[in-house]
Formats: structure tokens, C-alpha cells, sequence
């Protein structure tokens, strides 16, 4: 039996590997994992506090809010507040999601209706494709090389695309290639979308692992944008809660609605104790953050450094938790998924292949700076020793 929606949907090029990784640890392997990302760093101890003492009171076992509670509603008003100088209203501007998947995942069922086009850059994180599939709609890839490619491509592909498109995907720090925008750019990203009537659906999930000394700008920063935009954000990455699933959209409020009244339908909220703890992770004492980020920058630079040496050269991204890397010369012409799959057989390192991602992603791998430096090190010689029979092979 086939199904509509399933069908529209192309083989997980993920689980091909992921499935490859599990077969090698059945049989003791120890493979080191750069494919998901995954964060292995603890969650602040302040936060598992207030995690444990708001289990023990039995009324927070009850059904949640499909919003998310105010005081946490109110937590990341306070955050946008703080962080970007932008004003949001709790009760109409801001939403819980179940982390910023759901949340895209979500918005796409509530604003797409068959055949409607949605602009989205490739490559790209695929929720940002896929859950507009899913939800019946069609996209349009446009190349994103750079941020100014891809925003010319956009105006190519809204001059020749019919029907005319409902949204345009706009994501920086950027999963997977690490590229960043600025205050400007975001700027000029309102204008087209004023010019051509699109909505601007921003992926900020990365916004506080930054690198250089400028933090990451929020779409809503920009005068105007709010009567478009709405943004996600999560708590997965910057307080290394991936598990709590919590994460937020802010922005238009007729856009907030739209998931809201979709989220009605489809989930009572997180689990109390785990919004409280949210609550404190926002509000509470933010020199983890910085910590975080120091110590992917550190990983991001033995990364760089020690790949490099054994022949393996890696842009040093200016954000997010991931290096988006071409495949080492001499290895391009068997394409990213077999080269992961190889290099994870041959030299016991886990990689996502940039197919993955989309047709602009091919040639390219990410690798998630979720390992120790000790680990990171101990890949860069099996990776010279992988090329160097790559080497030898094609001498």
C-alpha cells in the first residue's frame, strides 16, 4: 500500500549511513561521530535544579499549555528583549514549540495549501524542504553559495515562478554550510520580501554560537520585518538541551496564530518541569553560553589545524556547531554519500553527506563539532592515514 504524502518523500539519505554506523557498532567498532548534531556537552547544573524540584510538585505532572506557559512565553520576550533590543509581546508574538523542527514542521501545515511555492535555499536543513512537502505545498531550490548568491537567486526564481511564491527560507548561521549574515543583509532580505508580497520564515537555531566579535543578528531587528517574519529559535544547541525539545517561533502575530491554532490540534505542550527549567535557563546566569561557545571555537580550530595537516582542508566556519567541508582532493568523483559511507568503514569516522542536504550540497560533508578534542585529533590521523591510501591508490 502507498500513501500521498509518504510517496512525496525521497529516500532518507541519512539512514543509509546511520544504518552503516549501527552495523560497524555491533561489531565493537568505535567509530567517532561528526554526523549528527548532537550536543555531547552537559546541561548547566542550574538548570537540571530547577528540572528536579519542579517534578516533585504533583500539579506539574498535569496536561501543559499547546503555547507553552506564560512565565516561559514571557522568558523569551524577556531574551529578545535583551539579546536583539526587540519587543515582543508574550500573548501574541511568541510560542512554545516542541524545539524549532516541530515548530517549522508545524508552521508549514498551518500556511501551506496545495501547490503553494515556497523559496528555500539549497542546501539547506531539510525540514526546511521537506516539511513544506509534507505538507502538500512545492518548493523551489535556489542556490546558496553565499548568502548575496542566494538572495540573487531569489530574485530569479520569483521572476520565473509560477504560481507566484507564499515564503522564502531564510537561515544564518546557516545548518549545514556555517555561513553567516549581517544586520544589513537581513535588511535587504525585508525589502525583497516587501517588494514581492513573501512571507520570511528565519531559522535561528544557531544564534548564540558565533565566533568572531559581532553576535548573530535577528530578522526582527529590522524595522518592518515583523509584519512578516517569523523566527525560530531553540534551546537545543545554545544550553545543550537537545532532549527537552524546546524551542520558539516569534514574530507576526497573525503567523504565530496560524501555529498556534495548528499546535491546538496536535500536542498539549512540553512537559511543565522541562518549560520551568527552560524558564531558568533564560533567565538565569548566561556564562554557560559563553563557555559553550569557547569551547566549540576551540573544537572548531584543532579541527581545522589537524585535518589540514593530514590533508585535509576545512574552512574555519564563522558560526554554528558544524564545518562544512569539499571533499579531500582526489576524492571527489565518487560523490558525498560514498565517500562518507567509505570513510566510515576504512578510517572509523562518521560524517552527513552534503547529498543530504540537497543537489547543492553534493561534493561537501558537515561535520558536528561534537567531539572532544582528544577525539578530533585522533580522526585527523586516521583521516592521513585514509588519505595517504587514497594516495597511493591513485599514484
Amino acid at each position: 500500500m502507498s500513501f500521498h504524502r509518504t510517496n512525496r518523500l525521497p529516500p532518507y539519505v541519512f539512514e543509509d549511513v546511520n544504518r552503516l554506523k549501527a552495523d560497524l557498532r555491533k561489531k565493537s567498532v568505535d567509530i567517532i561521530d561528526f554526523g549528527m548534531g548532537n550536543p555531547d556537552l552537559p546541561t548547566p547544573q542550574h538548570i537540571l535544579d530547577k528540572l528536579t524540584e519542579t517534578v516533585t510538585n504533583p500539579r506539574t505532572n498535569r496536561y501543559s499549555a499547546s503555547r507553552g506557559i506564560p512565565g516561559l512565553r514571557q522568558a523569551h520576550a524577556r531574551y529578545y528583549a535583551r539579546r536583539f533590543g526587540v519587543k515582543l509581546d508574550p500573548d501574541s508574538e511568541t510560542i512554545v514549540t516542541l524545539g524549532s523542527k516541530e515548530g517549522f514542521a508545524n508552521l508549514a501545515q498551518a500556511i501551506t495549501a496545495p501547490g503553494d511555492v515556497v523559496l528555500a535555499p539549497s542546501p539547506s536543513y531539510p525540514i526546511h524542504t521537506f516539511g513544506f512537502l509534507i505538507a502538500g505545498g512545492t518548493i523551489r531550490h535556489v542556490d546558496a553559495p553565499s548568502p548575496e548568491d542566494y538572495l540573487r537567486g531569489l530574485e530569479h526564481a520569483v521572476k520565473h515562478c509560477v504560481p507566484k511564491p507564499i515564503a522564502v527560507v531564510i537561515c544564518y548561521p546557516s545548518n549545514p554550510t556555517a555561513q553567516t549574515a549581517s544586520l544589513d543583509y537581513y535588511r535587504d532580505v525585508v525589502k525583497f520580501a516587501e517588494k514581492h508580497d513573501l512571507l520570511i520564515l528565519s531559522d535561528l537555531a544557531y544564534a548564540e554560537i558565533y565566533f568572531g566579535d559581532k553576535p548573530t543578528p535577528s530578522m526582527l531587528q529590522v524595522e518592518g520585518a515583523k509584519n512578516r517574519t517569523i523566527e525560530f529559535t531553540s534551546m537545543s544547541k545554545t544550553f545543550s538541551m537537545a532532549g527537552f525539545r524546546v524551542g520558539f517561533a516569534a514574530g507576526a502575530p497573525h503567523l504565530v496564530a496560524a501555529l498556534a491554532r495548528v499546535k491546538s490540534y496536535l500536542d498539549y505542550g512540553a512537559y511543565t518541569p522541562v518549560q520551568v527549567a527552560a524558564c531558568a535557563a533564560l533567565d538565569g546566569p548566561q556564562d554557560c553560553v559563553a563557555e559553550a561557545r569557547a569551547i566549540y571555537k576551540s573544537r572548531r580550530d584543532v579541527l581545522v589545524e589537524s585535518f589540514g595537516r593530514a590533508g585535509w582542508e576545512i574552512p574555519p566556519p564563522d558560526a554554528s556547531m558544524f564545518a562544512w567541508a569539499p571533499l579531500p582532493s582526489g576524492c571527489e568523483a565518487e560523490g558525498s554519500l560514498a565517500f562518507s559511507k567509505r570513510l566510515m568503514r576504512e578510517a572509523g569516522i562518521a560524517v552527513a553527506p552534503g547529498i543530504g542536504f540537497g543537489e547543492h550540497g553534493e561534493g561537501f560533508v558537515r561535520l558536528a563539532l561534537v567531539e572532544n578534542e582528544q577525539r578530533i585529533r585522533q580522526a585527523a590521523r586516521a583521516v592521513g592515514d585514509f588519505l595517504d591510501v587514497e594516495v597511493s591508490a591513485n599514484a
